[in-house]
């Protein structure tokens, strides 16, 4: 079963367990689980090419942080950042101590990602509203084009966290990288869909027991099924029910059943 949480609760969430640790403490976790997953994504990694979309607020810190943890493994890792002035000073600094490199010339960016072995889409975060606006759009568009692989960092750039609707332009991600619950954005289509495999990092979060939405997995399915015993006839094996199509459009219905 995945459970997955509002924006608001996570953030809720967030700011107990930051006010009990070191500052920045989150964040490296954060950083650390999206460097393991990234690596884990390529599988080489010494050698490879790997491009940060950066964006101002910490979704781009989590990225520049996980750009440095790969760039000291042997990575060639190029940020480009959207938002020069405000990207996180912190992330900047230690990708730039790790050889990593910094772009913002429109031209640099297309030419680095089209080089790419692997993407990392730190655009905008879970309280992201409406589509990419159209630099970033550009970019999202290039790495689509491109052979890299796209990483999203918590959630795909573009995709309400909250609803999963997508309201113009995203990031369509072969794996997201969410920390510490999933987002029902990320369980729901369409964002479900742009999401790929998602993959759910810990960083020590505590959440209520009552869930925004739940998300059965296979096994959970398989444990919902009766199983049959020798002397079990049809109706001990459980009966369906199925609601589908209609008189005039029987179509649906039949395909069900």
């Amino acid at each position: 079963m995945r459970t997955a949480y509002s924006v608001e609760t996570v953030r809720a969430a967030e700011r107990a367990l930051m006010a009990r640790l070191p500052e920045g403490t989150l964040m490296q976790r954060a950083a650390a689980g999206l460097a393991a997953a990234s690596a884990e994504f390529l599988g080489r990694l010494r050698g490879s090419r790997v491009v940060l979309l950066v964006g101002s607020g910490d979704n781009g810190g989590d990225a520049l942080y996980a750009g440095a943890r790969l760039a000291r493994r042997g990575a060639g890792v190029t940020a480009v950042l959207l938002s020069p002035d405000r990207a996180h000073a912190g992330g900047l600094q230690a990708l730039r101590g790790a050889g990593g490199r910094v772009v913002t010339d429109p031209g640099d960016a297309l030419g680095a990602i089209g080089r790419a072995d692997l993407v990392l889409d730190g655009i905008v975060g879970i309280g992201g509203k409406g589509g990419l606006r159209p630099d970033a759009r550009r970019l999202a568009e290039a790495a689509e084009r491109s052979h890299a692989g796209i990483v999203a960092v918590d959630l795909p750039s573009g995709v309400d966290a909250d609803t999963g609707e997508v309201r113009g332009a995203a990031v369509r991600a072969d794996l997201t990288v969410t920390f510490g619950a999933y987002k029902p954005g990320l369980l729901i289509d369409p964002g479900h869909e742009y999401a790929g495999a998602v993959r759910l990092v810990e960083i020590g979060l505590e959440l209520p027991p009552d869930p925004a939405v739940e998300a059965l997995q296979h096994a959970d399915v398989a444990r919902l099924l009766p199983v049959p015993s020798a002397e079990s006839d049809k109706y001990r094996r459980g009966v369906l029910g199925v609601a589908a199509g209609s008189a005039r459009y029987p179509g649906a219905a039949v395909l069900a059943v």
